[in-house]
């Protein structure tokens, strides 16, 4: 239940935010979380966004312009009285080679979701199917920004869309982080903490010093990774 490319490769949400910030551009995230349908579900590729707002006829619309390996956007509005997507969507979607499915809404069959194994995000599960909106189709709580070709990834942690212009300095940054994590965390589990590795009084004593040194200053010097 991992999709991915060589292009658009799958490190964690969480190292993807990470690097953004450090390059001085943070990532926008969903207003409400957004979590997988099924556990275990993550998916990365470039953003196809699709307007929910003639039921399942929009998204087989939308499935007539996606490229194999994109992620699905669909969004509902933010809406939970309906699912947007279910088990016959994520097998069409499969077909026609979606990465993942990330519902600006409700999905509905977790059963079938999870032995379809096509990654789904959502707000959560709901049973009812879409239905008529007094207030106009498209409306409803907005999604975060991206544009179609952004690069979007999901995993437990939620959902992020990098703009493409930064994907290839923000996709460095996080491989840099995540190397140095598991280096750390390996050290750890052996029996050298964070403080001795990080050189933690090196740093209360130039802060002594110097009030304007930050922590992710010293990170930097000491080749740490820590957020």
């Amino acid at each position: 239940m991992v999709s991915s490319t060589e292009e658009h490769p799958m490190w964690p949400t969480a190292a993807l935010w990470d690097a953004a910030a450090r390059l001085g551009a943070p990532l926008a995230l969903p207003p409400r979380p957004l979590t997988p349908a099924v556990a275990g579900m993550r998916c990365s590729g470039p953003l196809r966004r699709i307007a929910h707002t003639d039921g399942v006829a929009s998204i087989l619309e939308g499935l007539d312009r996606t490229v194999p390996g994109e992620v699905l956007l669909i969004d509902d509005g933010g809406r939970t009285d309906e699912a947007c997507a279910g088990d016959l969507v994520a097998i069409e979607s499969r077909l026609a080679g979606t990465a993942g499915l990330i519902l600006w809404g409700c999905h509905r069959d977790t059963d079938e979701l999870a032995a379809i194994g096509l990654p789904v995000f959502s707000l959560g599960p709901c049973p009812a199917s879409p239905h008529p909106h007094p207030e106009g189709p498209g409306a409803g709580t907005p999604l975060f920004e991206g544009r179609d070709g952004d690069t979007v990834v999901a995993d437990a942690d939620g959902v992020v869309a990098v703009p493409a212009a930064l994907w290839e300095d923000v996709l460095a940054v996080a491989e840099k982080i995540v190397r140095a994590e598991r280096i750390q965390a390996d050290m750890a589990l052996g029996g050298v903490g964070l403080r001795e590795q990080l050189q933690w009084s090196r740093f209360l004593d130039r802060r002594r010093t110097d009030p304007g040194y930050t922590f992710r200053s010293h990170l930097a010097q000491v080749n740490g990774a820590l957020e």
